[in-house]
């Protein structure tokens, strides 16, 4: 039977967990690791020497290409792509220079909030989760704690009552009677809450001791302040090749791109491991939320992506807080990878869909076109992906070796950014791993964003299954 632990004794181990995360070194120096890195500048060395081999080549397929109706109207369609990318990158480039968090407040100038986890066969990661928000410097007075298992077929429960046992009154718990999806959860925290915000955090996230602080701030300072992201880090990044490079394409993700787009008052999406919404906001669409289809299917799938852009449509303001961290678990291998990036995929087509009805009407006061702009460089990626799979299927068959060596050179320059960034914010060794990311992203997953096209109406989350749990 398990001692009994008092208040100090959990303060304690939470603590220490969280600063032996947040202190470990990451193991770049791993042997698979080192050898991975290895070859994928192997591989790039080989493609810049093939470009440079069959340089000539490349010229004459550019000028074979413009000597046909249809390859001409291809090449400067892609050219006009290209220019409007370029514009773009550096127009989000200004505004993440431009872009600030929004500093923490006092005390007495927070509002109270309702803090839901959603958990579906998490197991122990769901009672670090609770640890973690428990620990947070938030007025204990202003803060609600609510965790709903969603059906759980392992011991997720379990762990919650023992939650529930250390934290007493702090928190409150509910069992859904059997699964019926994270979007279901958070419509019964929703309901049940009674912040004047509220902030949903996934279960197989933490969070440091001054994110929930940091997160909610902005609704003390901007009365049209709907939604706030957080900035999410990937947790189990200090072994497996996957969570490393997908920590450095969060970085990306977030601390420059939704920097950019909180300089615009247009974060497009709160990400569902920590985000915080305004009550009023929420209620203001929540019927529309819990009932929303695609193609006459329930919608079980992106249902951050479609909360924020329920939120923007009624004019409000959605923010990015950099200084609000989650650190949350993410695949480690490539068959978990693909199934989130369909999901988060088939989000985007609907929600992109549902985005285009209303940006290009009045739907906020004052400006509104870099929202637009917004829309419009993530829809022309959708449109795109289909012609460009033709083409490179095109290119391989007509040129393989001058293909890989365009690719990789490619990829050599357009990821040295994001490395760079990574490099400048964090830690340069582990920046590295952007290389090898661009690499799997363009030969392992080209066809994520056609399938999800293909696919949009289907449903189910695909990752969140017991088998996947260790």
């Amino acid at each position: 039977m398990k001692p009994k632990e008092t208040a100090s004794t959990n303060t304690s181990r939470t603590k220490k967990f969280t600063n032996r995360f947040l202190n470990s070194t990451p193991k770049t120096h791993n042997f698979h690791n080192r050898i991975v890195l290895f070859s994928t500048f192997l591989l790039i060395s080989i493609g810049i020497y093939f470009f440079y081999v069959f340089f000539n080549d490349f010229e004459k397929f550019n000028a074979d290409r413009r000597s046909t109706t249809l390859g001409y109207a291809f090449m400067s369609i892609a050219f006009g792509l290209f220019i409007y990318k370029a514009f773009f990158f550096i127009y989000t480039a200004y505004n993440y220079f431009k872009y600030k968090p929004v500093a923490s407040v006092g005390d007495k100038d927070l509002p109270t909030i309702t803090v839901i986890v959603p958990a579906y066969n998490e197991g122990k990661q769901v009672w670090d989760t609770l640890m973690s928000l428990a620990e947070s410097n938030y007025p204990r007075d202003k803060m609600q704690i609510l965790s709903i298992d969603d059906g759980s077929v392992d011991d997720t429960w379990d762990w919650m009552l023992d939650a529930k046992d250390k934290l007493g009154e702090r928190l409150s718990i509910f069992q859904q009677p059997k699964n019926k999806g994270k979007r279901h959860a958070l419509y019964r925290g929703f309901n049940v809450g009674n912040g004047d915000v509220f902030v949903t955090v996934d279960s197989d996230s933490i969070v440091t001791e001054d994110t929930i602080r940091n997160l909610v701030s902005p609704f003390a300072k901007d009365e049209q302040c709907g939604a706030v992201a957080g900035n999410i880090r990937v947790l189990n990044n200090k072994k497996e090749m996957l969570p490393k490079m997908l920590d450095v394409s969060f970085v990306m993700s977030f601390e420059f791109v939704r920097s950019a787009e909180s300089n615009l008052n247009s974060v497009l999406c709160t990400p569902g491991a920590l985000a915080a919404y305004r009550r009023t906001a929420v209620f203001g669409c929540l019927t529309e939320w819990i009932n929303q289809t695609f193609m006459g299917q329930p919608s079980d799938i992106g249902e951050d992506r479609a909360m924020t852009n329920m939120i923007l449509k009624q004019g409000k303001h959605v923010l990015f807080q950099k200084d609000a961290v989650a650190y949350t678990n993410v695949p480690e291998e490539y068959l978990g990878l693909y199934k989130m990036f369909i999901r988060w995929g088939r989000s985007n087509v609907r929600e992109n869909i549902s985005m285009a009805k209303y940006v290009f009407t009045n739907f906020r006061e004052g400006k509104k076109w870099g929202t637009r702009l917004l829309f419009i460089s993530q829809a022309s990626g959708i449109i795109m992906s289909y012609p460009f799979v033709i083409f490179m299927l095109f290119f391989v068959i007509a040129h393989p070796l001058l293909f890989l060596g365009s690719t990789l050179l490619s990829i050599l320059v357009f990821s040295s950014f994001s490395a760079l960034f990574f490099g400048y914010r964090y830690e340069l060794k582990e920046a590295i791993w952007a290389y090898t990311y661009s690499i799997v992203f363009t030969f392992a997953l080209f066809w994520i964003t056609p399938y999800a096209i293909a696919t949009a109406s289907r449903r189910g989350w695909l990752t969140r299954g017991l088998a996947e749990k260790k």
